[in-house]
């Protein structure tokens, strides 16, 4: 017996009786099999869910909006208005009395095998005596939790008792980042982590085709994020303040982007961090586009090192209020365990966020939250990053006069982590690995295949005073080591 899964069929038309459409077909009859809402909503997004999947690959041509409408019994204006959003979005086509096709852009459809924050971290024998790519603080100058956890169990019970009911965000803790917060947020939350943050934000306002402005090189989850919602990632070049002006405005012009995507201090992998005079160029760049050509996109900054940079916070919060959510993270400074991030920005764009967390995790644990809290008005605790901070500055700043020493000179930076110019990324990676030293290759950070020049990115975090000399000298040599192929000899 057959189970019917799409929409009714009257008796004598040529009804669906199969369970499941053949991947290959894209019939009307076919595409209608895959719709179980017959909204144009509805339709949009089973279309899309099939564009993204493979089933509809690039170049397919799709029947007539008259056929899928009377396989739907629904009107030919619906299923107009489904194709019309699809068009808007880019996954399909109109080609006149040709018909209308999926768009012949596959990399918007089809995310990566293996994303590039998996090719960034792969799996690891451990085999390596100094690892510079874990991108992750030293252990070491984290803030000691068990003073916090202490003071937890002080606390009186009903303090700490779970309800469904209570705030989302502890008070005290809203009050205490609040106060050094860039500017004022019309809505104010708490996170699980900075990445949660941006993949909450990405889905709430990011549809399929939708183009986002990056920074280049990127941070990789955020490429990942954008692959996974088959939108276009617009890389901006950037230097040691940021995002170029020129560049941004260029984009804008090519381009209408849903969103803006950058980290405004130690960014991760250059360590540069915005200046006031580039905040304002990019603020005017972005309101003057917003003019022309009525594009207003969101504006998300990722702060992802707050603790431990040295760089006062710049934000485009500040100038451009309405359309900028701020991400604040403690994960570096206080703890990753901690899966916290702090969230402020418009209501219009959080609200959504925060309705549909309603239905999952509802709040981020407030038991973490008071550690935190604990953490950031602790004199002990709040000593013990200022200390990380100066300790990873001088750190970085000694394998940079070390390199100097062999000629290489790498531009001041903020955070963790360095950018390194190689000759070539993989004979590098291969001439440290030959020293016990693992490193980043810097192609995932890349939103371009085919970039100008090959990188490593370096995390200095706990790279130790006797170690750096000795870093420096392999790093010098795997800056210049180039590929090597041998001809197999025939036996």
């Amino acid at each position: 017996m057959t189970t019917e899964l799409g929409p009714p069929h009257a008796a004598g038309d040529d009804a669906i009786s199969n369970d499941t459409a053949d991947p290959t077909d894209n019939s009307a009859a076919a595409l209608a099999l895959a719709v179980h809402d017959r909204t144009a909503t509805g339709i949009a997004a089973a279309i899309s869910h099939r564009i993204r999947s493979g089933a509809l690959p690039p170049g397919t041509r799709l029947p007539t909006v008259r056929e899928v409408a009377r396989e739907l019994r629904v009107s030919p204006a619906t299923v107009n208005q489904a194709w019309r959003a699809l068009a808007a979005a880019g996954a399909i086509v109109a080609r006149g009395r040709a018909g209308t096709f999926v768009e012949d852009l596959p990399h918007l459809w089809t995310a990566p095998a293996v994303g590039r924050y998996q090719r960034l971290h792969p799996q690891s024998d451990n085999a390596f005596r100094i690892d510079l790519s874990r991108g992750t603080p030293d252990p070491a100058l984290l803030p000691d939790l068990t003073s916090a956890l202490r003071a937890l169990g002080d606390e009186s019970r009903d303090d700490l008792s779970a309800t469904y009911l209570g705030e989302a965000v502890l008070p005290e803790l809203e009050a205490a980042v609040r106060a050094d917060w860039p500017a004022r947020a019309e809505r104010f939350t708490v996170l699980d982590g900075a990445l949660d943050a941006v993949d909450r934000l990405l889905a709430a306002h990011v549809r399929l085709g939708d183009a986002v402005i990056v920074e280049n090189p990127c941070f990789p989850p955020f490429l990942d994020m954008l692959a996974r919602l088959a939108a276009r990632a617009v890389p901006v070049e950037v230097d040691r303040c940021g995002m170029l002006a020129d560049r941004l405005s260029a984009a804008l012009a090519a381009h209408t982007p849903v969103a803006v995507l950058l980290q405004p201090r130690a960014q991760n992998p250059t360590g540069g961090s915005l200046t006031a005079q580039r905040v304002r160029e990019l603020a005017d760049v972005l309101a003057d586009a917003a003019v022309v050509a009525g594009a207003a996109p969101l504006i998300i900054e990722d702060d992802h090192s707050a603790g431990i940079t040295h760089a006062p916070l710049r934000s485009l919060a500040t100038r451009l209020p309405a359309r900028t959510v701020h991400i604040r993270s403690y994960s570096k400074s206080h703890g990753a365990d901690l899966r916290l991030a702090a969230v402020g920005g418009p209501a219009s764009y959080l609200d959504p966020l925060l309705e549909r967390r309603m239905l999952g995790p509802g709040w981020s644990s407030r038991l973490l939250q008071r550690v935190l809290l604990h953490m950031l008005t602790d004199d002990t605790a709040r000593a013990t990053v200022t200390t990380a901070r100066t300790i990873y500055r001088a750190r970085a700043e000694a394998l940079r006069k070390s390199l100097s020493r062999y000629d290489i000179q790498l531009p001041p930076g903020d955070g963790i982590n360095l950018w390194f110019p190689v000759a070539d990324e993989n004979a590098a990676l291969i001439s440290l690995a030959a020293a016990g030293i693992k490193a980043a290759p810097g192609g995932p950070f890349e939103v371009t295949d085919h970039p100008h020049t090959d990188h490593l990115r370096l995390t200095v975090a706990a790279l130790g005073d006797a170690e750096i000399p000795e870093v420096a000298r392999h790093l010098a040599t795997a800056a210049e080591a180039t590929p090597t192929y041998r001809r197999a000899r025939r036996p």
